[in-house]
């Protein structure tokens, strides 16, 4: 077998090399940064045994420099290639083809490449953001990953750029899965902050006992086992603190918290003095805080406070004219991180996805679509890959006016109630804790109310 060496003075640039016979079909293939083959959509052991054209839409026996040198047994250096892959991505490649000959018989070559990113194939090995840099300020989202054609949410958009140059406090209502934390970081981004931290804390997650001391951060022998730690005040200086379900902190904490924002200072638990603050304070909630100052359960000045300036963000059954541009994104997104490729979407999973009310939001239909691709055995999405609560949603029937009009206020209320309840039980298959979420109650009550109305 022989092969010019003369020919591998300068391949120190090249990263990848791969062999293949005569035929073109590859025997040897070692690539150096795995995410080439992600781009490709295959794992390495898809290669072994495949012919070289296979792997790219415009790839063919008569452009490809391998089999230009398989029929010609001339070498060609320096070759730059721009390569479609089968799940559409743009690879820019430089490669050097050598033949290998035996017994002056051309039986197969051998080809060096190097790969370089595009700007398009550098956002999609991104799995968090498209805008890596701001990572480093521990945000992932710019107002770029708003994606939406609403005017609802045109109007957000055009307001959180006019609000990002201030320094007030921004509330942020949502339903779950809205996108609360993602418009908080696109604020901090906009902002003169996005050189600072965004640090974020979900009030819910932390046990009451050590929320304090995770706000305010603690002395050392303050309590038995205290260190000197700041808190995420202290953590946030310079930039955004984004306060999650901010009204499940206790009354006690809230006022602390009041006086923190008022004052522009903290002290640490079991401190002596005052440390002065910068930070913007970005907080959000997904009950109508108007009904938790009803309820008391967030204090009505903490909210004036907090709520400068309020964002209320509709649920995406309000906005369903974004799902048609949500479904492809998602789509795009998951074939860049999953070893699948989808193609299109079936015109009936399109109607469901219209007709559904999508408690969930926008996580949810996120979700929906990475379902599909777990469940798929196709290119397309069918009707039985999404999740089986939104194929067989029906919506409840609405209550005539004839129905009611016999009855009090107190019978109306409650037969509706029933049947929602009914309603909401039957979509979810029985299952009490699905259907309490749907309802927005807990699962005590909503057993209760089953009890009341015989629905067990």
């Amino acid at each position: 077998m022989k092969i010019n060496i003369d020919h591998f003075k300068n391949l120190n640039d090249f990263d990848n090399i791969l062999v293949c016979d005569e035929n073109g079909v590859i025997h040897f293939y070692d690539v150096v940064d795995l995410n080439v083959l992600k781009q490709i959509g295959l794992r390495p052991e898809d290669f072994m045994g495949k012919h070289i054209t296979t792997f790219y839409k415009n790839l063919t026996n008569e452009n490809s420099t391998i089999m230009k040198v398989l029929k010609d047994g001339t070498a060609v250096t320096n070759v730059k290639q721009e390569l479609v892959t089968n799940i559409g991505n743009l690879l820019i490649t430089v490669n050097s083809t050598y033949p290998i000959i035996e017994n002056e018989k051309i039986i197969g070559a051998i080809e060096f490449s190097k790969h370089f990113y595009t700007k398009d194939n550098i956002q999609s090995l991104d799995k968090l953001a498209h805008n890596k840099v701001y990572r480093r300020n521990n945000t992932y989202y710019t107002i770029d990953d708003i994606i939406s054609v609403n005017s609802k949410m045109e109007i957000i958009k055009n307001k959180m750029k006019r609000i990002a140059i201030t320094n007030s406090t921004v509330l942020i209502y949502g339903k779950t899965g809205t996108g609360k934390e993602m418009v908080a970081q696109a604020i901090h981004n906009l902002s003169d902050r996005y050189g600072g931290p965004f640090i974020s804390v979900n009030c819910g997650a932390i046990p009451p006992n050590l929320m304090e001391s995770t706000l305010f951060g603690t002395v050392k022998g303050s309590f038995t086992g205290a260190a000197d730690m700041p808190g995420l005040f202290e953590q946030a200086e310079g930039g955004t603190l984004f306060l999650d379900e901010v009204n499940s902190l206790d009354i006690y904490l809230q006022v602390k918290l009041l006086k923190a924002i008022e004052e522009k200072t903290v002290r640490r638990i079991g401190g002596n003095k005052n440390i002065s603050l910068n930070l913007r304070v970005i907080s959000a909630t997904n009950e109508d805080p108007d009904l938790l100052v009803f309820e008391k359960r967030l204090r009505e000045d903490l909210y004036y406070r907090l709520g400068v300036v309020q964002l209320d963000l509709p649920p995406l059954i309000e906005r369903k004219d974004d799902i048609e541009i949500l479904l492809p994104y998602f789509i795009n997104f998951y074939n860049n991180n999953m070893n699948i490729f989808i193609e299109s979407v079936a015109e009936e999973v399109r109607e469901c996805f219209n007709y559904y009310s999508w408690p969930g939001n926008i996580r949810e239909l996120k979700n929906a679509v990475e379902t599909a691709f777990n469940n798929t055995s196709s290119k397309i999405i069918t009707i039985d890959d999404i999740p089986k609560r939104i194929r067989e949603f029906t919506q409840p029937l609405p209550v005539s006016r004839n129905q009611l009009s016999n009855l009090s206020l107190k019978d109306a209320v409650e037969s509706y109630e029933k049947e929602l309840i009914g309603h909401q039980l039957k979509n979810m298959n029985g299952k009490i804790t699905e259907a309490a979420k749907k309802l927005g109650i807990s699962k005590q009550l909503l057993k209760y109310k089953m009890e009341k109305y015989q629905l067990t």
